[in-house]
């Protein structure tokens, strides 16, 4: 009888000693094989589409495209691919993000030796991966929010702005943004004005501590 095929596995995450240790704990089990690995979330899409995979390991906080972003490329361009997220962040907007963007798990990579294989078999087989203690943390941060009347909104930013944001908060020129993202400086600037009226900012500093908050850039 053949043995059954290995689920194919995209691993990124923009230090390379982490994307080792993962690699090792994951090649260590039979039935999985690390077929692509990427640097960036831009780089993820990149391998996404020129290689098939069955599962996507994304860090949260990476340059150019944080994972979050590429997830939900990711859960557009194959809908049928699990995604799960390994971060150092216990956060329940981290998490809540990353649930909206498509992923079905969330693994700390305090504890991947002991989690992230159980939350890989998990997400291929459809079912979400929460790593222990998450859940009553999450709901019970949850419910006092809603408690004290404090908003859980839904991102105010479009997906675009949602960019020039990340590219303005790592330090790029308008020029230099332009050039990345395709579009005129004129556009850029537009995008950045939209951003300060829409989350009440003043200036670049502003913005970069916006974007920390919101998981785009690390601190």
């Amino acid at each position: 009888m053949p043995d059954a095929p290995k689920a194919r596995i995209l691993l990124a995450d923009d230090h390379a000693l982490v994307r080792r240790g993962v690699r090792l704990i994951l090649e260590g089990e039979p039935d999985f094989e690390v077929v692509a690995e990427a640097g960036d979330g831009a780089e993820a899409l990149a391998m996404a589409r020129a290689h098939p995979v069955d599962l996507a390991v994304l860090d949260v906080a990476m340059p150019r495209m944080t994972g979050l972003q590429a997830a939900r490329e990711l859960a557009q361009l194959h809908p049928g691919l699990r995604i799960l997220m390994l971060t150092m962040y216990d956060n329940e907007q981290y998490f809540f993000q990353a649930l909206k963007a498509g992923a079905c798990g969330y693994v700390l990579k305090s504890v991947a030796d002991r989690d992230l294989v159980a939350a890989c078999r998990a997400a291929l087989r459809g079912e979400p991966f929460l790593y222990p203690g998450a859940v009553t943390a999450l709901i019970r941060n949850y419910l006092d929010r809603v408690r004290n009347g404090d908003d859980v909104p839904d991102s105010i930013l479009t997906a675009r702005e949602e960019e020039v944001l990340k590219l303005v908060a790592e330090g790029h020129s308008s020029k230099e943004i332009a050039d990345t993202l395709v579009i005129s400086v004129k556009t850029v600037q537009r995008h950045r004005a939209n951003l300060l009226h829409k989350l009440g900012l003043r200036d670049r500093l502003e913005l970069t501590r916006y974007a920390i908050r919101a998981g785009l850039i690390e601190p």
